[in-house]
C-alpha cells in the first residue's frame, strides 16, 4: 500500500469514528435538548483530545514511513556545525531545504589541496584566478564595472584524472567565498515537487551566503541534454535549475558562481553552456607538465639520485596525472615488497626500507601501460616510447 493510500484510509476512518460518534449523541440530544453546560465541555474535550491523538498519530506515521527522515535530522544538525564554523551570521535565517544544501557547505581549512599542490597547469590557474577568483576577492573595487565581475558560470572539461576535480579543492580553499560542494543526490526527492525546492534552495542560500561558489562534479549527469525522454521529474529540476540560475527571480546584485566539471561537455545542455561562459580545457599533460608532475609527486618521497624525470616523462606519453600518480606508488609498492621478502627470510632482520630507484619507476611504467592496453587504451599511443 502507497504512502498516499495509507494516508486515505485512515482519513475515511477517522471521518467514519466521528460520523457514527455523533450518530449515537443524536438520540440522546433529541430526548433531552437542553444540554447541561457541563456536557457541552466535555463532549467539545473528547473531541478536541481524539482530533489531537489523531494528528500526532498521522504525524508520526508519517514521519516513520519517510526514509528520508534520519537523513534530514543529520544534515540539519550538520549544517548547523558548518554554518557555525564559518562565521554565518546568526541573523541569516534558512528554511528546511536552506538547511538541506547548506550541509553541502565546504570549510576550507579542512582541505589539503592548494594551488601550489597543481603541478602543469599553471596557466589554467593563472587564467582562473584572473578571471573568477579575483573579482570575487576585490569584488568592491570592481563593482562601477559590469565587465569585470565574476562569470555566473565556469566549466572545467578535459579527459579524466587530469586535475579537474583538484583544481575545485584548490578553489575552495582559495578563493575567499564560501563554497558548496553539491551532492547530486541531495536534490532528488521522492515527494511530487521537493526536487524543485530543493533546486530553488541551492540558489537563494547562495544568494544569502554571496560571495558564493556552487561546484557540481560529474555536472553531465544532472544538466545533460534535454530530450522528450526525460522524465518529468528530472525536467523540471533542469528547468528550475536554469531559471534560478540565470532568470527573472535571479538576484543580479549577488555573487554566485556555478563551477562545473566534465569529461563529457557534449552532453551538457546547450542552455546550460551558455551560462558558463568561462570555460577551462584540462587536457592530458605534454611532456613538460609530466616532468613536473613526478617531480611534485615524487618531492615527498626518499628517491634515488638516478631517478631521470626527462626519460620518464618521454615514457610517459598519454598518461593522466591520475596515471603518474599510479605510477608513482606502484613503485613505490615495489621496493616494499622486497622489504617484506627480506624480512620473510630473517625475522630477526630490520631492514630499511629503500629509496625508490629509477628501475622502479621504469618498470611500473611499463606495467602501467600494459594495463591501459588491455583496458582499451590504443597501443598508438606508447609506440614512440619505447622503454629500449
Amino acid at each position: 500500500m502507497s504512502q498516499w493510500k495509507l494516508i486515505t484510509f485512515h482519513k475515511q476512518r477517522f471521518c467514519k469514528k466521528i460520523t457514527k460518534f455523533f450518530n449515537l449523541l443524536t438520540p440522546k440530544m433529541m430526548a433531552d435538548e437542553a444540554l447541561t453546560r457541563r456536557e457541552i465541555l466535555s463532549l467539545i474535550a473528547r473531541v478536541a483530545a481524539f482530533s489531537a491523538m489523531s494528528y500526532f498519530t498521522m504525524k508520526w506515521l508519517m514521519d516513520a514511513i519517510d526514509p528520508t527522515r534520519k537523513q534530514q535530522l543529520l544534515a540539519k544538525e550538520k549544517a548547523q556545525k558548518l554554518l557555525k564554523s564559518l562565521g554565518v551570521p546568526s541573523n541569516i535565517e534558512l528554511n528546511n531545504h536552506e538547511m538541506m544544501v547548506a550541509s553541502n557547505l565546504v570549510e576550507p581549512k579542512s582541505i589539503q589541496v592548494s594551488w601550489d599542490d597543481v603541478a602543469g597547469l599553471e596557466a589554467v590557474i593563472e587564467e582562473l584566478k584572473e578571471s573568477v577568483i579575483l573579482p570575487i576577492k576585490e569584488r568592491d573595487l570592481f563593482s562601477h564595472s559590469q565587465l569585470t565581475r565574476a562569470p555566473k558560470g565556469v566549466l572545467l572539461h578535459g579527459p579524466p584524472g587530469c586535475g579537474k576535480t583538484m583544481i575545485a579543492k584548490a578553489t575552495a580553499k582559495e578563493a575567499g567565498a564560501r563554497f558548496v560542494n553539491l551532492d547530486v543526490s541531495q536534490i532528488t526527492d521522492k515527494w511530487y515537487g521537493e526536487s524543485q525546492k530543493l533546486a530553488t534552495a541551492i540558489f537563494t542560500l547562495a544568494t544569502k551566503l554571496s560571495p558564493c561558489i556552487i561546484f557540481i562534479d560529474e555536472i553531465d549527469s544532472l544538466l545533460r541534454i534535454r530530450d522528450a525522454h526525460d522524465h518529468e521529474a528530472t525536467a523540471m529540476i533542469k528547468a528550475q535549475f536554469m531559471q534560478m540560475w540565470d532568470g527573472l527571480e535571479t538576484n543580479q546584485n549577488a555573487t554566485v558562481v556555478v563551477m562545473g566539471a566534465t569529461n563529457r561537455p557534449k552532453d551538457v545542455d546547450k542552455a546550460i553552456l551558455r551560462r558558463m561562459p568561462a570555460t577551462f580545457h584540462v587536457g592530458l599533460p605534454d611532456v613538460h607538465q609530466r616532468k613536473s608532475i613526478l617531480k611534485r609527486i615524487l618531492e615527498m618521497e626518499s628517491v634515488g639520485e638516478d631517478i631521470d624525470y626527462a626519460r620518464l616523462a618521454k615514457l610517459t606519453d598519454g598518461f593522466s596525472g591520475s596515471d603518474l600518480r599510479e605510477a608513482c606508488r606502484t613503485a613505490s609498492v615495489y621496493r616494499m615488497r622486497e622489504l617484506m621478502a627480506l624480512k620473510a627470510k630473517d625475522e630477526l632482520c630490520q631492514p630499511e626500507l629503500r629509496e625508490i630507484a629509477n628501475e622502479d619507476m621504469l618498470k611500473a611504467v611499463s606495467k602501467l601501460k600494459e594495463s591501459k592496453v588491455h583496458c582499451g587504451a590504443t597501443a598508438t599511443h606508447f609506440a614512440s616510447a619505447s622503454l629500449d
